[in-house]
């Protein structure tokens, strides 16, 4: 059995080292020329935990985690407004939460592929696919070049990540299932030994109205930037005119001395894109099917990127690698699809309900925010908090229910540990 992977991302790397750990041969392309080396700083927990324990992915994981001591809230002056205990909330969640960086997470997962017998699985860097179509006799991809290459296989899988061209040309435009929510996020990595020893193992955030500055020291003097803000003009995901750097620096500045370092080592195209939701009825058809952000994007906002696109993808394999014939990938999709789909819609919902506390309309509501974090280290409220961002949903992971037994994941207000990835 043979597959074509299109996106190589966590999901994309997942799915094909879980296929090739089953026997299948899989050809996976990915447009970028290497490995990507920009992203922001997530939580990683959840059902991607499980997941990761059980393919033997979560030792290369651990291995590159990031110890959080805790989550501060600044003004612009540099005071202290709230923080929360990292290492407090990690214990009560079960001690599996893992803060990593997502690249980190690619590179991991790259790395895992080295479990697969040699061959099995080859990594095409540089490889836009042009065309794909799907019939009954399999799948085909068009991959550019001198001349353009085609790849035929039994199956497609769309890993593309939230702009998937999979997705477009098999299901539709892009316009019908991306849902922005009324924000941008821009990340990027510069080198400041000053802030990085400042920032020794917090993650620091403004308490801001309309606009969030996250930093974080990394290895090697480096510091790690997010900043979400309100998006007015109502973008549908693609890039503004003008210079992306020019726009965060008028869009944060007077956030304080640390903000406005990081914006001037700011590169020029720095990832920016908008906050965004993908919702589709259907994540298969014919011998194509979606995986990770392709089909089912939370947004960063909800926290469960990684950890979704890890499970998602341990989960097709799991139903596909099986199959010993072509007349077994329908019921093997549509299977996937009834059980990962109450997931997705869970953490969606969640997503959903973080949009609109993440970012405060007004000070009422910032001065809210602050006291919704400060109730989080008394007794009692610390446990609901934990119980309710990981328990409820790794326990709706692991029933696999259908999507008319969903039921609704209560997040509390706000949870700043979990707004990072």
């Amino acid at each position: 059995m043979k597959a074509v992977v299109v996106g190589a991302g966590i999901a994309g790397l997942v799915a094909a080292r879980q296929l090739g750990l089953a026997g299948w041969d899989v050809e996976l392309c990915e447009k970028s020329s290497a490995p990507r080396s920009d992203g922001y700083m997530m939580d990683f927990f959840g059902p991607g935990v499980d997941a990761a324990e059980r393919i033997g992915l979560y030792p290369r994981l651990a291995a590159v985690s990031y110890h959080v001591e805790a989550v501060e809230y600044i003004d612009a002056a540099g005071y202290l407004t709230a923080s929360l205990d990292y290492d407090r909330f990690a214990r009560l969640a079960g001690g599996n939460v893992l803060s990593l960086l997502r690249p980190d997470m690619e590179r991991a997962a790259l790395a895992a592929l080295d479990d697969v017998d040699p061959g099995l699985v080859r990594v095409r860097y540089g490889a836009q696919v042009s065309r794909v179509w799907s019939d009954q006799d399999g799948a085909r991809v068009e991959v550019e070049g001198s001349p353009d290459v085609t790849l035929a296989a039994d199956v497609l899988i769309g890993a593309d990540g939230i702009h998937s061209g999979v997705r477009a040309q098999v299901f539709g435009p892009e316009g019908e299932y991306l849902h922005p929510l009324g924000m941008r996020a821009a990340a990027f990595i510069v080198t400041e030994p000053l802030l990085n020893g400042r920032f020794r193992n917090r993650f620091v955030l403004t308490d801001t109205v309309d606009r969030m500055a996250g930093l974080y020291n990394l290895r090697s003097d480096e510091v790690a930037a997010l900043m979400v803000y309100r998006d007015v003009t109502g973008a549908t995901g693609h890039e503004r005119s003008g210079s992306p750097r020019e726009r965060l620096r008028r869009e944060f500045a007077g956030l304080g001395d640390a903000v406005e370092r990081v914006l001037e080592l700011c590169p020029e195209h720095p990832y920016d894109d908008v906050v965004a939701q993908i919702v589709m009825p259907g994540w298969q058809k014919g011998r194509v099917v979606l995986v990770g952000d392709a089909c089912g994007a939370v947004s960063l906002l909800a926290g469960q990127g990684g950890s979704l696109a890890i499970a998602g993808a341990a989960l097709l394999g799991d139903i596909l690698g099986p199959v010993a014939s072509p007349k077994g990938i329908g019921p093997a999709l549509a299977e996937f699809e009834r059980r990962w789909g109450p997931v997705v819609e869970e953490a969606q919902i969640a997503g959903r309900r973080a949009a609109t506390s993440f970012l405060p309309r007004n000070r009422p509501q910032r001065f809210l925010r602050r006291w919704i974090i400060r109730a989080t280290h008394l007794p009692g409220i610390d446990r609901l908090v934990a119980r309710q961002i990981v328990g409820r949903i790794a326990k709706q992971a692991s029933r696999g229910q259908g999507r008319n037994q969903a039921k609704t994941i209560a997040l509390p207000l706000e949870t700043p540990p979990i707004h990072k990835g």
